[in-house]
């Protein structure tokens, strides 16, 4: 199997091949961790040049590869539009979810077209006078908890918008509990699990610390929500539970979230799921088939490298 953008998703990485497969990392970037800890690496185009698509096409062909899965939020518009000629299972929905799904303004209207109870969200020149402070002025476009500011009143509003350097929203500021929950779907859209994890404490909008919970009003929030969207493998959804105990959906991104190693550690299983899927199996729905009470918190780590004689990079093999 093949990732794309592994940037540094060692954990994902790791787990595959503990699954049994035989993985390539691909990235733009010699310095990116998880290119050494796959089975195989390499150097690719950027996403946004003519010769990346036909890159990854070299690499599937020469590789055997059956299944690319992108890391990041970089390449999935790419790779949805051009899974015809990556010669291999793409695990992403159709490419119109994945490019609503990256836009903000574009995901709230896409969820309340087809009934996902989402926060009252406006592009900067439709905010109404009568909108209740504080308002969260956020990226449209954008991943990790990057250009969000918190607007008290009209005043600060308007400074937020004119500092921000990037094409913004304005969304209402909910006040309950936030909930990530891991789903993963087959190829036709059915959701086969939904891991809820509480939120608690998180670093650069990636979570470092949570728990796996059995709630079954998330883990049926998230099958109805990824099914409505027919989400195609991993999908992270993002909620908060208002004091009344409604739910309202803020995020969807259409990949393995930051939180992944507590699914995994909650005996989710993705891995052999998506490499079921790559085999052309259909396996069943095993909703709420995880453990509770999981709790991850994660850590720094390092991986030094040495020249490979070639002009390349290769893991540094400790002396003694």
């Amino acid at each position: 199997m093949l990732f794309t953008c592994a940037g540094q998703r060692v954990d994902i990485v790791d787990a595959f091949r503990r699954a049994g497969a035989t993985t390539v990392a691909a990235d733009v970037n010699p310095l990116a961790p998880a290119l050494y800890h796959a089975d195989r690496h390499a150097l690719v185009p950027r996403v946004e040049e003519d010769d990346y698509v036909p890159a990854l096409r070299a690499l599937v062909d020469e590789h055997g590869v059956r299944l690319v899965v992108p890391l990041t939020d970089l390449d999935q518009v790419t790779l949805a539009e051009a899974r015809d000629e990556v010669g291999a299972l793409v695990l992403l929905p159709d490419a119109e979810i994945v490019e609503r799904l990256g836009d903000k303004y574009l995901a709230h209207v896409l969820f309340e077209e087809l009934g996902i109870a989402s926060p009252p969200t406006w592009l900067p020149n439709g905010v109404p006078d009568d909108a209740s402070f504080p308002l969260l002025v956020k990226a449209r476009r954008g991943f990790g908890s990057r250009h969000i500011y918190r607007a008290e009143d009209h005043a600060q509003l308007g400074f937020f918008l004119g500092y921000t350097p990037v094409d913004s929203i304005v969304q209402a500021c909910l006040a309950g509990e936030e909930f990530s929950i891991d789903v993963f779907c087959d190829l036709d859209g059915r959701c086969l699990n939904a891991i809820p994890r509480t939120m608690i404490e998180s670093k650069g909008g990636e979570s470092i610390k949570g728990m796996s919970i059995r709630d079954e009003r998330l883990i049926e929030l998230a099958r109805e929500v990824a099914e409505r969207l027919r989400l195609v493998g991993p999908a992270n959804i993002q909620c908060f539970r208002e004091d009344d105990g409604s739910h309202f959906v803020t995020d969807i991104n259409p990949r393995f979230g930051g939180g992944f190693p507590l699914p995994l550690a909650a005996g989710g299983r993705y891995p052999e799921l998506a490499l079921a899927l790559a085999r052309g199996e259909r396996p069943e729905p095993r909703l709420g088939d995880f453990r509770e009470g999981i709790v991850m918190t994660r850590f720094f780590s390092d991986l030094s490298l040495t020249q490979n004689g070639d002009g390349t990079l290769k893991p540094l093999t400790p002396k003694g």
